[in-house]
């Protein structure tokens, strides 16, 4: 008896304890796109400097693997790159946090700096295989992508017509290492999240048109697409993890959101 009345008193002390400091209300977790880490780190780093105590996670698995996580409970908050399929809509929703441009990058010893539409799909369909094709050197071309399950992979070949045409020489786990790929490689050719290019790649215009602020939101850019935040249907955030969500929804994060290279929605 005395064993089982310790036990009882030492559960309610411990429950006492959560309901004062939170527990693990204090932490939230968030799952998916690789090209969203500029942009989710921006905002948990300015969320957590106003909460004191807080601990915002990211894990970088891509935009498939994010949404899968939702769906199982592991994380708060998937991040999505891709808009969902009709599957995964029947018991999640997102909402779009930023737009974002996907810039098409070349090693910077590439003289070619302008290319169209059409031009960009012969190429990732191994039409065009040389670069003296579209006004570069005499050199093979060497596509890199990334891997099947991600969202900038689905929005890139979406918006050029490529989808399950592409011929890539690499497919990659993340926007970091298709950007090192490329910029290690004088004949390579790569796609990546506008919010992630370095000064290690040059990005190439589309039509004329460079990738920017402006030209993502005239929509003169065509090579674009949405930041999403994932979320369950039946089972609302509660909590730290659903304040956390509507500040990335508020027109306060707007500043860290273009501090990540990205473009805010209007609110």
């Amino acid at each position: 008896m005395k064993t089982g009345r310790i036990s009882c008193v030492l559960t309610a002390l411990a429950l006492a304890a959560c309901s004062l400091t939170g527990c693990a209300d204090n932490e939230v977790s968030t799952d998916g796109s690789t090209s969203m880490e500029k942009v989710i780190g921006f905002l948990s780093e300015a969320y957590m400097d106003k909460n004191s105590g807080v601990k915002v996670t990211y894990n970088p698995t891509g935009s498939g693997s994010g949404i899968q996580a939702v769906q199982e409970g592991r994380c708060d908050i998937g991040l999505s790159s891709r808009a969902l399929k009709s599957e995964e809509a029947e018991n999640l929703k997102a909402e779009v946090v930023a737009v974002d441009g996907i810039a098409l990058v070349v090693n910077p010893k590439n003289t070619v700096s302008d290319l169209s539409l059409e031009e960009i799909a012969a190429i990732y369909t191994g039409k065009i295989k040389n670069w003296n094709e579209v006004g570069g050197s005499d050199s093979p071309v060497v596509c890199i992508g990334r891997e099947a399950a991600s969202g900038t992979r689905d929005g890139f070949e979406s918006i050029t017509g490529t989808a399950d045409k592409c011929v890539y020489t690499q497919e990659l786990t993340s926007t970091g290492d298709v950007i090192q790929t490329v910029a290690s490689n004088p004949n390579a050719v790569g796609y990546a999240s506008l919010a992630s290019v370095s000064d290690s790649v040059s990005v190439v215009n589309v039509e004329g048109v460079t990738p920017s602020e402006k030209t993502i939101l005239d929509g003169s850019y065509k090579i674009q697409r949405d930041f999403l935040l994932v979320t369950k249907k039946d089972s609302e955030l509660t909590g730290t993890a659903k304040d956390f969500y509507n500040f990335c929804m508020s027109s306060e994060a707007d500043e860290f959101i273009k501090k990540a290279g990205a473009v805010p929605v209007e609110k």
